[in-house]
């Protein structure tokens, strides 16, 4: 695979099942060129053994701080000043917890504290553990630090429910640690992304609205902040968790949308968006609730702001401006229309009657759409995608003044 030449990785393997997969993780590093050193945690030992990391790395694998024919030249030093790169995968809740808190009480900690190289974590634990608010401000606090933060993944886990926890997959861990850094480019860039849906209320009780789950938007805001820019959410009514760092302005109808987004503008580097706004609403809104009389009932819909055309030609225009296209038919043909009229730079694509990529899917597809070019993000977790289609974002933000 290539991309790790002279990289000397420094692998943590804390407690959990996930720790299976560190053993194929130490292979695939190897395999892209770098040297490994396994570092495990006393309760990584209860999943996987020593020996297989030793078979695999042919380095034996360091386990104990107080290693005493190690620490005698001062071991755990040698290791931070040995490794180019720390990355601890699997990253469990507590080893979390104790590397935001600054403790040194075992090794892989101590190591971390100690190393000026770089520090990477995977995490990987239950969904409800993840989603924990004091998982997520130790999560926060560490990309305050520089940590970097690779998933988590979503799907099926160990203890029979479905959700984000999963750890990534080594090629895909070993995959982006190979990549260029691209930090330095949406590093203090400013975003703007709108998500989920509007709702158009028809009365007190009904309105007009759509299925988006709003959880691609939420993937972008969460990818983009992990990646260094300042990122600004405006989102409709959706049940989803504000990504660390992000600040979030709720709304609910197109109207409100408009409002939230042009004054957010000024000042913003990119526009994302992803929300599924109405095109109708209403000509009225009735106060009180429309009663079951008639046999036939007629509503009269007039056209809600095009908020995506109208950045796209508003004096503040960011200097770049996303579209999404979510369609049923002739997919290529009504995003390229799309990116055309509303003069976008770029469009990204997905066919919504495709199963498990629609509407309320934890995956996504993508087919990115310029002027000039074509770009097929094919299916992965929300999350993996957002990220794939932001390093488009970052190349041609490089290219564009």
């Amino acid at each position: 695979m290539g991309g790790l030449d002279g990289q000397r990785i420094l692998l943590g393997v804390s407690g959990g099942i996930a720790a299976y997969k560190a053993a194929d993780l130490a292979r695939r590093l190897q395999d892209a060129g770098a040297e490994v050193q396994v570092v495990m945690t006393e309760s990584a030992q209860q999943f996987v053994t020593a020996l297989t990391f030793q078979a695999l790395t042919g380095r034996p694998v360091r386990t104990s701080l107080w290693d005493l024919a190690a620490e005698a030249a001062m071991g755990h030093i040698e290791l931070a000043r040995w490794t180019t790169r720390v990355l601890i995968a699997p990253a469990s809740a507590d080893v979390i917890a104790r590397l935001a808190h600054g403790l040194a009480n075992d090794l892989l900690t101590t190591v971390c504290l100690a190393t000026e190289a770089p520090v990477t974590i995977v995490p990987a634990m239950n969904r409800v553990m993840w989603a924990n608010a004091a998982t997520q401000a130790n999560i926060a606090t560490l990309r305050a630090r520089g940590v970097s933060v690779l998933g988590p993944g979503e799907g099926d886990q160990a203890c029979g429910e479905t959700g984000a926890g999963r750890m990534l997959e080594p090629l895909q861990i070993a995959a982006a640690l190979a990549e260029p850094d691209v930090s330095s480019v949406l590093g203090g860039m400013n975003f703007l992304i709108s998500a989920g849906p509007t709702f158009e209320d028809l009365d007190p009780v009904r309105y007009l609205g759509n299925r988006s789950s709003g959880k691609m938007g939420f993937a972008l805001a969460s990818e983009a902040a992990a990646m260094g820019a300042r990122v600004t959410l405006v989102a409709g009514p959706v049940s989803l968790a504000t990504p660390a760092n992000v600040h979030r302005i709720d709304v609910r109808r197109a109207a409100q949308m408009r409002e939230a987004v042009l004054s957010a503008l000024p000042g913003q580097d990119v526009y994302i968006s992803a929300a599924a706004i109405a095109d109708y609403m209403p000509a009225e809104t009735q106060a009180r609730k429309i009663k079951k009389s008639a046999q036939v009932l007629s509503l009269e819909l007039v056209r809600t702001p095009d908020i995506l055309a109208e950045v796209a030609a508003h004096p503040h225009r960011p200097r770049l401006v996303v579209g999404f296209a979510a369609e049923t038919n002739d997919v290529e043909q009504h995003a390229r229309g799309k990116l055309q009229a509303k003069a976008l730079d770029l469009i990204a694509a997905n066919d919504v009657s495709e199963a498990g990529i629609g509407f309320e899917s934890e995956d996504n597809a993508l087919t990115v759409f310029s002027a000039d070019a074509r770009h097929d993000l094919p299916r992965g977790s929300k999350r993996l995608v957002a990220r794939e289609l932001l390093k488009l974002i970052a190349v041609r933000l490089e290219a564009k003044p």
